[in-house]
Order: structure tokens, then C-alpha cells, then sequence
């Protein structure tokens, strides 16, 4: 006499993922940023925790899911720790959203992480990522004559965010006394060559913040790890 095998567990979508396992989710971009006009997107980010299990065998849950619903985006818990320890101002940015709509108490967790993933990689990370924008924008002015405003304001708004972690060791999100100027520069009110004055002169600031940050030259990344194994031992159950 055979035992009879066991069902197999139903698979688990992508999108289930983000639905039943999500630990942390906030609105970021514009309305996050103090940016926000009134035919603004409503952007959304998340973590999600796949199931432990889920990395047993050979097919391992994806790292990150579009959706479901149109401008949500998550990130699966070890890919969001790992980019956020290098610093990635995207994920960084989800991480200190004044806008959260949900953090069960891995979430909170998470959210008591934010200063661990804090480091001076942010200078490196910050900059590259405004290189490369600044590269499009001047792409743009070859091609169609002037930037597109909309992406020139972000990245003077990614500037001003990375110059005031350099330099306070905090990273602030809301845009505050700045909103009516990066708005101008959206609606094209403010010339190029204004704008790359403001470039210059915020990238001048910045490299001088990361000559004397609080921040310390490497993240926490025990301590993450450490939270990302404790919950990676309670989802196995």
C-alpha cells in the first residue's frame, strides 16, 4: 500500500504576491514630493515578502512586480534591502515617503531600518543618477530644442534632496520653500541656461557636503541582513 502523495500548493502570481504579502506600501513621486498639480499620477511602491518556501526549489519568486493597477511598482524585501543599501535614490526615496498607506510590523521594522541603510554611497549614487538625467535632457535639447521641463525639474529636486542628506545626514522628501521654483521650471517658465546655473551650483554644494557628511562611509548592512534572515525564518514557519 502507497501513501498518496500530497497535493502540491496552488502557485502563487505575481501579483498575489503583492496583494497577500506585502508588508510596507506609500505613495511616492510628486504627491510625496510636495509636487503634486491636479492632473498628477498617483505613484505607488511596496515590499512585498515572498514565502520562504518559494526559494526552495528551482524557480525563485521575481524580484520586483508591476501592478496590480496602473503606477504601482514593488520591490520583493531582499532586492529593496540590497538596492537600497547601495544607496539607490528611487528606493530611498520609498523609505522615507511622508505618504504611507500600509506597514504591518515587518513593515515598521523595515521602517526603524532607514537609518542603517544610510551611507556616503549616497554622493556616488545621487550623482550618477543625476549624470545620467542630465545626459537625456541634453539629448532632448539636441533633438527637439529644449529639455523636457517636467524631467529638469526632477532632477533638480534629486539634487537639492542629495546635497541636504550630505549635509544633515537626514533624507528629506518634501520639497518644502522650493516647490513654487521647480514648479515654474516644469511649466518651462524658467530658462535653460537658468536652470543649468541651479544644476551647477547644487552639484558645487553637494560635493562640498560630501567632504564633511554626518553620514558614516558604509551602510549598517549587518543589521539589515540580520532582519532579513529573521524574517526569512518566520515565513518559513
Amino acid at each position: 500500500m502507497h501513501d498518496t502523495p500530497a497535493a502540491e500548493p496552488a502557485p502563487v502570481t505575481p501579483h498575489a504576491l503583492v496583494t497577500d504579502h506585502t508588508v510596507y506600501s506609500c505613495v511616492t513621486g510628486s504627491r510625496a514630493f510636495g509636487l503634486a498639480t491636479p492632473d498628477s499620477d498617483t505613484d505607488r511602491r511596496g515590499v512585498y515578502v515572498a514565502p520562504t518556501p518559494m526559494f526552495w526549489g528551482f524557480t525563485k519568486p521575481p524580484t520586483h512586480v508591476d501592478g496590480p493597477g496602473e503606477e504601482r511598482f514593488s520591490w520583493e524585501l531582499e532586492r529593496f534591502a540590497e538596492l537600497a543599501l547601495r544607496a539607490n535614490p528611487n528606493v530611498l526615496e520609498v523609505l522615507h515617503s511622508p505618504l504611507v498607506e500600509h506597514a504591518d510590523a515587518t513593515g515598521r521594522e523595515l521602517l526603524d531600518l532607514r537609518g542603517a541603510f544610510l551611507s556616503r554611497r549616497a554622493h556616488q549614487a545621487f550623482a550618477g543618477y543625476a549624470t545620467a538625467q542630465r545626459r537625456k535632457l541634453e539629448a532632448d535639447l539636441r533633438t527637439r530644442g529644449e529639455p523636457r521641463w517636467k524631467h529638469a525639474m526632477h532632477l533638480v529636486r534629486l539634487l537639492i534632496s542629495g546635497r541636504d542628506l550630505l549635509r544633515t545626514g537626514r533624507l528629506h522628501v518634501d520639497v518644502g520653500e522650493h516647490r513654487e521654483r521647480l514648479l515654474a521650471v516644469k511649466r518651462g517658465e524658467v530658462t535653460w541656461p537658468e536652470v543649468e546655473a541651479w544644476l551647477r551650483r547644487l552639484e558645487a554644494e553637494t560635493a562640498a557636503a560630501a567632504t564633511a557628511t554626518p553620514l558614516p562611509a558604509e551602510p549598517d548592512a549587518a543589521r539589515v541582513e540580520d532582519f532579513l534572515v529573521r524574517v526569512r525564518r518566520a515565513s518559513a514557519g
